[in-house]
């Protein structure tokens, strides 16, 4: 589950694909599949995909427990294929993070 915390000692990955409203599912589609498989490796904390309202935009958040393990499953060449396909429709930038605070009401 996804847990977003300023001492949740993850490492934060934020991907914001740029698509055409056409697209748009199929990229999520893509972006699952690929995460069904990405899901099994060591480290992996969770991920969540979010779809903009007006079809242009699909942004994955992921968590993984350290840059090491995620660099590991990189390796892994079972999700490629998604992510081939995936660029053929969309564009993306790519940026690691970490969470420096959170806000509540």
């Amino acid at each position: 589950m996804t847990r977003i915390s300023a001492k949740g000692g993850v490492v934060t990955l934020i991907n914001v694909f740029t698509v055409e409203p056409a697209n748009q599912q199929r990229l999520v589609e893509l972006l699952t599949e690929a995460t069904e498989v990405v899901r099994r490796a060591p480290g992996f904390v969770s991920a969540s995909l979010h779809r903009s309202t007006d079809g242009t935009k699909v942004t994955m958040y992921a968590q993984w427990r350290s840059i090491e393990e995620y660099q590991a499953m990189r390796q892994d060449p079972a999700p490629l294929p998604f992510f081939q396909e995936a660029l053929t429709i969309a564009t993306f930038e790519s940026g690691v993070y970490e969470v420096v605070r959170t806000f509540a009401p």
